[in-house]
């Protein structure tokens, strides 16, 4: 089921027959009807009574007047711009509201009595939303017990069996063959080269080569955020418990390290799937409506999200001058975990803000739907390799299809040459 409002079969209004309108006339034109006259003759002789004392400028502000008139005159006889202007009306009479507008009352009030039942929709759509959210949380737990394993051969707490770390992949084939065809002394010699290198633990740096991989992720990365972000052990989504406000938990799981103390970072994302009242045919399906995150306890000199500036005072009286030194913010990937609320008070936030606000949830969406559940193959890069091939078959059709529109441009052209849940206790919310 879509998370669009639950609609019934729609239809063409039929048709209904063009009442004959008369052509509205401009104002010079309804001018010129107000004061017509018998005759030309007697506007000429009109002109000779005012040509002895009055000024020329009169005169010449009298024929122009004339002229326009029996130019609009000679315009609004044209059948095509008669035409023009019909259809032009026609096609501005038309629109569905004012089709609306135009109906019995009786008919007024059943269209009326269809709303309501798509009211009524819209919260059995809600209900069915929330049972949804119900059914990922009871899946969750089910998942769970894989994540926990993928964490510990991640960082290396367990080694997996050989049946586990058994995989065929397609070129498996093709790396045999090549295999056989290498000069046995150049295997024995690298051999012995990977035995006298120390064998890393766990997957070096698994969840810091995602954010490197995908690129909503790297542009919120700084260079000084990276020695930390290799600290990361795990990303967990936890969702709200039963009979509590729809939500949903990031949790970061760090190793010790020396930036901060807090072992999990948190980031609360408040959501709400119900019909706005003042608009109930908006819903959609659930949405991010706020979010929360925590206080990091920085280690002394290692704060990234702010840095330290030194800028030079000079006394009015004195004249002596002195140097200061301020915080001030810091750009930084871990300004995620301060986030910008959304107003509660009634007011509406800025551009900007309703921009950063926007961006912020669709990357904890991203985390929780696409990051999280399929982090191997964002490690390896299969999953971006499939988003970008699906993001490029869309372009591809599209194209298609323009060029079939301009093929079509085309013969109309030949034919026609004119047309045209619970916080883990070491981060506190804020």
């Amino acid at each position: 089921m879509s998370g669009g409002v639950v609609g019934g079969h729609g239809g063409a209004v039929p048709e209904r027959a063009k009442p004959r309108r008369l052509p509205l006339l401009p104002q010079e034109a309804r001018g010129a009807a107000a004061r017509a006259r018998p005759g030309d003759k007697d506007i000429q002789m009109a002109d000779n009574s005012f040509s002895d004392g009055v000024p020329s400028d009169s005169l010449e502000a009298a024929k122009n007047a004339s002229n326009t008139e029996k130019l609009t005159d000679q315009v609004m006889q044209n059948p095509q711009v008669l035409a023009a202007l019909q259809e032009r009306l026609d096609n501005v009479s038309h629109t569905p509201s004012s089709y609306i507008e135009t109906l019995p009352k009786a008919v007024k009030r059943r269209i009326n009595a269809l709303k309501q039942l798509q009211v009524k929709c819209a919260h059995i759509e809600a209900k069915f939303y929330e049972e949804v959210h119900d059914l990922e949380r009871k899946y969750a737990a089910l998942y769970q017990p894989l994540f926990d394993k993928r964490r510990e051969f991640i960082t290396g707490d367990v080694e997996p069996t050989d049946a586990e770390s058994e995989w065929h992949s397609e070129t498996e084939e093709e790396d045999k063959l090549a295999g056989d065809m290498k000069n046995k002394a150049v295997i024995a010699e690298k051999e012995a080269a990977a035995a006298e290198e120390p064998a890393p633990r766990g997957i070096p740096e698994f969840w810091f080569t995602i954010f490197r991989n995908v690129d909503m992720l790297s542009e919120l990365v700084q260079e000084y955020d990276e020695p930390i972000l290799k600290h990361l052990q795990d990303i967990k989504v936890k969702f709200s418990d039963p009979g509590q406000p729809m939500s949903f938990v990031l949790e970061f799981h760090f190793e010790p390290n020396d930036y901060f103390t807090n072992p999990v970072l948190t980031k609360t994302y408040k959501m709400k799937s119900e019909p706005d009242k003042a608009d109930p045919f908006s819903f959609e399906g659930p949405e991010i409506v706020d979010c929360d995150g925590c206080t990091i306890d920085w280690k002394k000199g290692k704060n990234v999200t702010v840095k330290t500036i030194k800028k030079k005072q000079k006394h009015k009286g004195r004249g002596t001058v002195r140097t200061i030194t301020k915080q001030v913010p810091n750009d930084s990937f871990f300004n995620f975990f301060s986030p910008l609320r959304a107003s509660g008070d009634g007011e509406s936030l800025d551009e900007d803000s309703e921009f950063t606000l926007a961006s912020d949830f669709e990357i904890g969406h991203f985390f929780r739907e696409r990051i999280v559940p399929r982090a191997v193959l964002y490690f390896t890069g299969e999953a971006i390799e499939d988003d970008d091939n699906f993001e490029e078959g869309e372009e591809g059709e599209e194209e298609e299809l323009e060029g079939d529109e301009e093929a079509e441009d085309d013969d109309d052209a030949e034919i026609n040459p004119k047309k045209e849940p619970s916080q883990p206790s070491e981060c506190k919310q804020q």
